[in-house]
């Protein structure tokens, strides 16, 4: 089940500022909370207080939180890993250990009494996964999830943010990684150039972030890293559908009713013999088979163009297709909408037999 997340730093905001926060990400069905041990300065006592409270009311609202941590906070405060009541009392939902221990530490861990998640970090691409699962732990309360990157060109590289995924989802291992607000203005450290774990997600829309993660099929929880996301972002977020690709798009103002129906009331699916031309939906040639599809706004074709073949085509009359290159128009396929600029982004990393819908983004915008 895909979930949503934000994040707080008790130590950069007032109490009431991060229960306020917390309270709107779960009116908008945030149910994920990321915060930071590591990053914590100060009167410790007062600190500890202050975060419990915080912690204790994130869990009121049902919400779940994972708290980051690193081996000198174990040292810090004198906690035994084979004795996690500490984080327990906390009211923290799990641990994540930005610095692990040797493997053994951790597979201990994931069988204390409190049901804490042990989360590990996903971004190094490294054995360290096989290494733990080498000393048979609770699988049940381990958990991945990747880091993010205050600093401008740090993130990871898709390629090798896939390899890293697939690693814990080969394993069955629940995942996570975080998108960057545009609208927050800090995350646990003073540099913050946006907080996102895929460097070629630092500058696009945060849904458009959330929808390819989601997409990947790879990552479980998508966490906003950066606070405090504004309600018109968790707003989107929230009513997102997290279960299938959905597509923005502009639909010409003069597409006949099926055509319409054809875009915004099926399901549609990339073909497994792909091309790189094109992504093809064809069951729709089927279920209106012998319905006659005229030819209309059959101008040269570009990139993120919705196409559907008149009949003209015969046998491929009715199929829906995306341009995923400029191409030459035969004069038989019509152009009946456009996937909004800022997603055609996300067409290259639709695979083989993905399915997708269409949603349209405003009514008739288009001549």
């Amino acid at each position: 089940m895909h979930k949503l997340g934000v994040s707080i730093y008790p130590q950069n905001a007032s109490i009431e500022e991060n229960k306020k926060y917390l309270g709107l990400a779960a009116k908008h069905g945030f149910t994920r909370v990321f915060t930071c041990l590591i990053s914590m300065k100060g009167d410790k006592e007062k600190a500890i207080r202050e975060f419990s409270e915080i912690m204790n009311y994130a869990k009121s609202l049902g919400m779940e939180v994972i708290a980051d941590i690193s081996p000198s906070i174990f040292y810090e405060f004198n906690i035994d890993y084979k004795e996690l009541r500490f984080f327990s009392e906390l009211g923290l939902a799990g641990i994540r250990l930005d610095l692990g221990f040797t493997g053994i530490e951790e597979s201990i861990m994931t069988f204390n009494p409190y049901g804490l998640k042990i989360e590990i970090n996903m971004s190094n691409g490294t054995r360290y996964l096989d290494n733990i699962l080498s000393y048979i732990p609770n699988k049940e309360n381990l958990i991945g999830c990747h880091n993010f990157y205050p600093h401008r060109y740090t993130g990871l590289s898709r390629k090798h943010f896939i390899e890293c995924s697939r690693r814990y989802k080969d394993y069955g291992i629940e995942t996570a990684a975080f998108i960057s607000s545009k609208a927050a203005t800090f995350g646990p450290w003073p540099v913050n150039e946006g907080l996102c774990t895929l460097e070629e997600h630092r500058e696009i829309p945060i849904e458009i972030q959330a929808k390819d993660l989601f997409n990947t099929d790879l990552i479980d929880n998508v966490i906003i890293a950066n606070s405090f996301a504004s309600e018109d972002e968790l707003k989107l977020l929230g009513e997102m559908n997290k279960n299938i690709l959905c597509l923005s798009v502009n639909i010409y103002k003069n597409v006949p009713e099926t055509e319409r129906k054809i875009i915004l009331d099926e399901i549609h699916f990339n073909r497994g013999d792909v091309s790189e031309y094109m992504i093809r939906s064809t069951q729709s040639r089927e279920k209106y088979a012998g319905h006659h599809f005229q030819v209309f706004n059959a101008k040269d074709i570009e990139i993120g163009d919705v196409l559907l073949d008149s009949s003209l085509y015969e046998r491929y009359a009715g199929e829906l297709q995306i341009a995923l290159k400029s191409m030459k128009n035969s004069g038989k396929t019509s152009i009946v909408a456009k996937i909004d600029e800022e997603e055609i982004y996300l067409l290259e990393h639709i695979r083989p037999w993905q399915k997708f819908i269409f949603v349209e983004k405003c009514q008739n915008p288009m001549l």
